[in-house]
């Protein structure tokens, strides 16, 4: 079974500097919660590029290994996630919106792990699921909007 999400976040930043603030993979542990990100191959640039997530606390947690299949700067990337935890496809597009706005679109599509138990648990998980990249996603917005990181397009 695939889980979706798809959320959204209106950023009053242009479409470059809101690229730059998702494909700023280092600075990711600013703005979501309890996950730290690095680019490990091509500088997790281009397609191919891969980059790793690790969500948790302490040594609690999971790799998430991402592998870049789509990169059209300054609009939008897609990954397949290859980790052992979390598998499927996730994405984000940056839209513009009228003068120096843009809209930050997050969407994943995941393979639920643990086969019944997953399904069964599915249904409680993706509202604080949700809640935490919604959460996220605010940060994100007043990170970018607050000039973190400088706009650039490649």
């Amino acid at each position: 079974m695939t889980a979706s999400l798809v959320l959204t976040v209106d950023v009053d930043a242009p479409v470059e500097q809101t690229w730059a603030g998702a494909t700023d993979w280092a600075g990711q542990g600013t703005w979501m919660l309890g996950t730290t990100v690095r680019p490990t191959a091509q500088g997790g640039q281009g397609v191919g590029g891969r980059i790793e997530a690790f969500t948790g606390v302490g040594r609690l947690g999971f790799l998430d290994v991402m592998e870049i299949t789509a990169w059209d700067p300054p609009r939008r990337c897609h990954v397949l996630h290859l980790g052992r935890v979390v598998r499927g496809t996730g994405a984000f597009e940056v839209e513009p919106r009228g003068q120096g706005r843009s809209r930050f679109v997050w969407s994943e599509d995941l393979d639920l792990p643990l086969g019944a138990l997953g399904r069964l648990g599915w249904p409680v998980v993706r509202p604080l699921f949700a809640w935490g990249v919604r959460l996220s996603l605010r940060r994100f917005a007043r990170w970018v909007e607050a000039g973190r990181p400088a706009a650039r397009t490649a």
